[in-house]
């Protein structure tokens, strides 16, 4: 380990500072660009030991976890909260500028969607059963250490005022002193809590689940591992007007207010097509909003998110015809010959991407395609894909929903 002072130059695509050496770049956390600051430095990762020159770019974060002053360790949910809206607004969007450009792709792209504190219905979060009670938090940046946490402010309000209730339902629950995943999500009618990774689940914990759950109010569902241990209220989330029950566990997009900017961009785009193929489906975010006023083919490789998108579309009235069909469409793509038919596309894939999709859409003549993306590197190089196949990238949009970390979600627009 050796000490000494460098200049931030940028922010690397962690949220890293990064200071440019003669010997390569050193990745500089909780760093700002025009920084300077004496690190200790380990290989290529540096921690500050002291700042003289600060950003003007700099703020106090807002939660007391966060950085390396933060209390009882460094909580690793956030990477970005000492840096101004501008700052951080930008960097999100360069992100996607820049995952483009290595595609040779220099489309206009849009000013970030922005995010606000208290947004985030889904969270996960680390838990473990200690003889003090349990640690409900998140892992400390770089380790397996759990931050226990008693706010967090990108969370909702409806789940922060349960933090207590989640440690309860999970001593009940956990098995051992081994860590496991909590994933909470809130909804309509309640908190809708899945543990994954805890070992041996037992009669003795279902009765202890229940015995917890029956005595706190707002709890929809506790699921372990894909296993419902109890339901009293069936968790309802809203799509548009169509109220839907995710399976247990199960993927949504992680704000309400996201979900619904990416829906509009979805359907503006669409404008008036008849016939729309909603790929990687899931429980049907946008699919059961595209079909009030058009005809959907829904393919989704995940059979409960599927029977749930189905359900939801049965029970609805008012809407046009939806079919369903279950498909891996990363080992079986739909094909272009499939997809003449329809006369829009949406996909919405993992942060894996829809290459494959996308060499079959690139061969066939849907007019107008949306590229609905997690991962800004995996989107630009499908949409090469489809550029090269002929389709025109028409708009761009950038959408926060994971508060000062460095991941964001992008819509794309092609047509043909």
């Amino acid at each position: 380990m050796s000490t000494e002072t460098v200049t931030i130059t940028r922010l690397g695509s962690g949220g890293d500072g990064i200071a440019q050496m003669p010997d390569g770049p050193v990745y500089v956390p909780f760093a700002l660009p025009g920084e300077t600051v004496a690190i200790a430095r380990v290989k290529n990762h540096g921690t500050v030991i002291s700042t003289s020159v600060a950003s003007p770019d700099r703020v106090a974060p807002p939660c007391a976890h966060f950085g390396p002053d933060g209390r009882n360790g460094i909580c690793g949910g956030c990477s970005l909260q000492h840096a101004a809206d501008g700052l951080y607004h930008a960097f999100k969007r360069q992100l996607v500028v820049d995952a483009l450009k290595s595609k040779g792709l220099a489309p206009e792209v849009a000013p970030l969607v922005a995010a606000r504190p208290g947004e985030r219905r889904r969270v996960v979060f680390t838990a473990r059963r200690t003889e003090k009670g349990v640690l409900l938090g998140f892992n400390q940046a770089g380790s397996h250490h759990i931050v226990s946490i008693d706010h967090c402010p990108i969370s909702s309000p409806g789940i922060v005022d349960r933090l207590d209730a989640l440690r309860t339902i999970a001593r009940a629950v956990a098995t051992s002193a081994e860590p496991f995943r909590v994933t909470v999500l809130e909804t309509l009618s309640g908190l809708d809590i899945a543990f994954e990774g805890v070992k041996k689940v037992g009669d003795r914990e279902r009765r202890a689940v229940t015995t917890a759950v029956l005595g706190i109010r707002g709890i929809a569902r506790v699921s372990t591992d894909g296993e419902i241990l109890i339901e009293p209220q069936r968790p309802l989330l809203d799509f548009g007007g169509v109220a839907v029950s995710p399976p247990a566990g199960g993927f949504t997009q992680a704000t309400k207010p996201a979900e619904d900017a990416m829906a509009d961009l979805v359907l503006a785009a669409l404008g008036k097509a008849k016939r729309v193929a909603d790929l990687f489906a899931g429980s049907g975010t946008f699919a059961l909003r595209i079909a009030r006023t058009a005809r959907v083919h829904a393919v989704e490789g995940d059979q409960k998110a599927l029977s749930a998108l189905d359900q939801a579309a049965r029970g609805t009235q008012g809407l046009k015809p939806v079919t369903v069909e279950k498909r891996d469409l990363f080992r079986r793509p739909m094909m272009a010959s499939e997809l003449k038919v329809f006369d829009a596309v949406v996909f919405d894939p993992p942060r894996a991407g829809a290459e494959d999709q996308c060499r079959e859409l690139a061969r066939s003549g849907v007019k107008t395609v949306v590229a609905v993306s997690c991962n800004p590197v995996s989107l630009a190089r499908d949409l090469a894909i489809l550029a090269d196949g002929g389709y025109r990238i028409a708009a761009v949009t950038p959408i926060d929903q994971f508060l000062w970390s460095p991941h964001v979600e992008a819509i794309a627009v092609l047509t043909r």
